[in-house]
């Protein structure tokens, strides 16, 4: 199916599943498409029929902008090169987890996580590493005698159990086949651990004023925003433009964005308005913004703004 198909279809999996949607991000270059949130869940998504269109940079802004807004980032798509991506697997491209649709409606409607995961050379699982220890001393099975039968090393058998280390989907279920018991652990495609991120330096000297007033200002260059800045207790997706249609639009989705992402949203106006806020998106004229110097009143002028 085409993206356009393939995005409604994962509206319509996250409406079932009950999930607050944004509106979809039309705007050029784009690095997500779509934000959800279901309570603590917070995604973005991207959604691309063929994964392997997504590109390294992209990818790296997708995890800069989900680390930054306590967001789990995630790829949907129907197929890599010429194979359709497998029921109940997780991909993973440039280290975002990667789902097909049907994955996704699993994962969220039937509350079925994905058993399995794509690497190099096949599909592999995660194990219980402790509670195989735990059957196999209770049994009184050695690592040598274990390690015979599954054709493998003791040294392998020894890391299943203390280092973590996955398996393939034929050993893992031999192993279950063994102890008859279930070893195989889901894989949580929402909830991957922690984020690398390589910060870009703030170069535009109005997002440099925020960075003086004292805030953390993390650019983007594929978002429908400039930049995120934050404080301990503040957000807020940050535009910079001057007054024009395209600048109406974005500051409408940076409005959608932020009632799902919970933060706040404004556009710093390099000139004259005389717009106060469009839908949740406060507008704020450079030299507004030249006369603060504290986080705090920031916060205060977005919230009048809104509030006007």
């Amino acid at each position: 199916m085409d993206k356009e198909l393939l995005a409604r279809r994962v509206e319509e999996v996250l409406e079932q599943a009950g999930f607050s949607t944004s509106d979809r991000c039309y705007f050029r270059p784009r690095s997500f498409d779509l934000a959800a949130r279901k309570g603590d869940l917070f995604l973005l998504l991207k959604i691309l029929s063929n994964i392997d269109g997504l590109n390294e940079q992209t990818a790296m802004e997708v995890r800069r902008l989900a680390k930054h807004l306590f967001a789990s980032p995630l790829l949907v798509g129907e197929k890599t090169r010429d194979q359709y991506l497998e029921r109940g697997a997780v991909y993973f491209r440039y280290g975002i987890p990667t789902l097909s649709l049907f994955t996704l409606a699993d994962c969220l409607l039937e509350e079925a996580l994905p058993l399995v995961y794509a690497a190099h050379g096949g599909l592999y699982v995660h194990i219980d590493g402790a509670k195989m220890r735990q059957i196999r001393l209770e049994r009184g099975i050695s690592l040598g005698a274990l390690a015979s039968e599954l054709g493998v090393s003791r040294r392998t058998i020894s890391k299943y159990e203390t280092e973590s280390m996955d398996t393939s989907v034929d050993v893992a279920l031999k192993l279950e086949e063994i102890f008859m018991q279930e070893l195989i652990q889901p894989v949580d495609p929402f909830h991957t651990g922690n984020i690398d991120d390589v910060q870009g330096e703030v170069t535009d000297k109005i997002l440099r004023l925020l960075l003086e007033i004292g805030f953390e200002v993390v650019p983007t260059a594929q978002a429908p925003f400039n930049a995120i800045t934050r404080d301990d207790d503040l957000v807020v997706l940050t535009g910079v433009s001057k007054f024009s249609q395209s600048m109406l639009k974005k500051a409408k989705l940076m409005s959608s964005l932020s009632a799902v992402a919970k933060t706040k949203s404004a556009v710093i106006v390099d000139g004259e308005t005389k717009l106060e806020c469009i839908e949740e998106t406060a507008i704020i004229e450079r030299r507004e913004l030249e006369t603060i110097d504290r986080t705090r009143e920031f916060e205060s002028l977005v919230r009048e703004k809104q509030n006007k």
